[in-house]
């Protein structure tokens, strides 16, 4: 029997991932109103889905319906530059005597640029819904959607969250819009066939095919919260935002970065499952913003030597390493050395399982745990309160030209800490945002800078660190920082 003679219709196939993590890179190139009436495309019997296909005639009967609802996502943005300095090796009497003096000025770059960058996204509704990756779009100060069919549009941000890495954009259209079905990425299992949708380096729209090769993948410092779909299918820089899809055609995750040591493809590339987005984007569409459940506990891993500390013979679940005073933890009666076993009657794998799941979940909710203590179990009643780094970020940005303005800090909790891994009673105000180009970013301040004292006097909280930039006027500012562990001063100029 020849090769050409068989026929086999496949919608599935498994395979092993092997591949070692060198560098994780976000997949986006860098190049020189009302919702009333939005409806987000579901999977249901009006958009029913591919069947199945065959391996003779390819994927094309699920990429013909899918890839006009994939589009391209150019934006702008204002970053700093450095400046050439004129002396040397051009300048000096040699060069002035031949040039005159404006030949080392010519030279200068301007203090600040405009940087492109391209990247995807995917329209979910036909009236202009699009999502596409935070850092895309994050600092853009303009943003256009060119569609497949080469109509262009500017697009507006309905909302954004970095600790997710998601970003909702409307665009205004008068033609009914292509859109991708949403699928269910809970349902996805390893070894699926999946097909990845986007932009690579800037080249055009292009389809790459691959298999899920792990779900659930964390821990991997990209993002704050991280439950990444894994795949081999290509993607490379210019992906971010663009589409990973099922055998079906249904949406099942947004592409956003890829584990590679030469910068593109290795076969590790991941996407943001779609149940989480459409978590974020359904907040944004609500509420304009994204809240998240709060318990104040730091949590950690069970590792088997500690479990058989806590006298546990498994290690599911997650430890309890320190309760915030005052938090909704402190008042359930929760303590440290607890184990929290299982979340509304639901197993709790690992901490990172906990901390995804009570995240998504809405202030306010009253949730039933199922802690281990003393070796005996026990179920308490607790009711969440909100992320405190979803609130309350104090904004260095005074009214002055003093060239601080741009800094953005927020007070040191033991939550943040733990998402930094610095001691927990370390004090003061993390560094949440800095401007491109202002003296701060000068003095070398990084985000996630935990600043302690502002001219030798300790600072624990926004209001103290706000207090000693005011009391220091228009004069230079001396920071004490820790960064990784160490401390070191930072010299700001005005």
């Amino acid at each position: 029997m020849s090769v050409k003679s068989i026929h086999v219709c496949m919608a599935f196939l498994g395979a092993v991932l092997n591949g070692g993590l060198a560098g994780v890179f976000l997949a986006t190139n860098l190049l020189p109103g009302s919702l009333a009436g939005v409806s987000v495309v579901q999977a249901n019997d009006e958009n029913p889905p591919v069947k199945g296909f065959c391996l003779e005639g390819g994927f094309a009967s699920i990429v013909k319906p899918a890839t006009p609802a994939v589009a391209n996502i150019s934006s702008s943005k204002i970053v700093g530059s450095r400046r050439i300095p004129r002396f040397p090796p051009f300048g000096g009497p040699f060069f002035e005597e031949f040039f005159g003096d404006r030949f080392g000025p010519s030279f200068n770059v301007p203090n600040e640029r405009r940087q492109q960058s391209l990247g995807s996204g995917v329209l979910v509704s036909a009236d202009g819904l699009v999502l596409t990756n935070d850092h895309v779009i994050h600092g853009a100060i303009d943003i256009k959607v060119l569609l497949s069919d080469k109509r262009e549009f500017k697009a507006r941000v309905l909302g954004s969250d970095p600790m997710t890495d998601i970003a909702v954009l409307k665009i205004e259209a008068k033609n009914h819009l292509p859109a991708l079905p949403l699928g269910n990425s809970d349902s996805v299992q390893v070894g699926d066939f999946v097909l990845a949708i986007g932009n690579p380096f800037g080249v055009g729209q292009t389809v790459t095919m691959g298999i899920v090769g792990a779900t659930g993948r964390g821990g991997l410092g990209i993002q704050d919260y991280e439950d990444f779909i894994q795949t081999d299918a290509a993607i490379n820089p210019g992906n971010s935002g663009g589409a990973l899809i099922d055998a079906r055609g249904h949406l099942i995750g947004i592409n956003t970065a890829i584990i590679t040591r030469g910068g593109g493809n290795q076969g590790v590339g991941f996407a943001v499952p779609i149940n989480l987005a459409r978590n974020v984007m359904d907040q944004i569409l609500k509420d304009g913003k994204v809240s998240r459940g709060w318990m104040g506990v730091t949590i950690q891993d069970l590792t088997p030597t500690l479990a058989g500390s806590f006298g546990m013979k498994e290690t599911g679940g997650a430890l309890v390493s320190n309760v915030a005073p005052e938090s909704p933890a402190s008042r359930a009666g929760i303590s440290s050395g607890d184990i929290i076993l299982s979340l509304n009657g639901e197993p709790i794998d690992d901490a990172r399982s906990l901390r995804l799941r009570v995240a998504q979940m809405m202030p306010g909710t009253t949730v039933r745990l199922k802690i281990g203590r003393d070796n005996k179990e026990q179920e308490i009643s607790l009711t969440l309160g909100e992320l405190p780094s979803e609130a309350g970020t104090g904004k260095w940005e005074p009214e002055s030209t003093s060239g601080r303005k741009g800094l953005s800090v927020e007070t040191l909790t033991p939550e943040i800490a733990s998402q930094l891994r610095i001691p927990r009673d370390t004090t003061g105000v993390v560094v949440r945002e800095i401007q491109a180009g202002s003296a701060a970013a000068e003095a070398g301040l990084h985000r996630g800078d935990v600043i302690q004292e502002v001219n030798r006097k300790p600072v624990k909280n926004v209001a103290e660190f706000e207090r000693s930039i005011l009391q220091s006027g228009r004069g230079p500012l001396l920071l004490r920082v820790s960064r990784g562990g160490s401390a070191f001063f930072v010299a700001v100029e005005p």
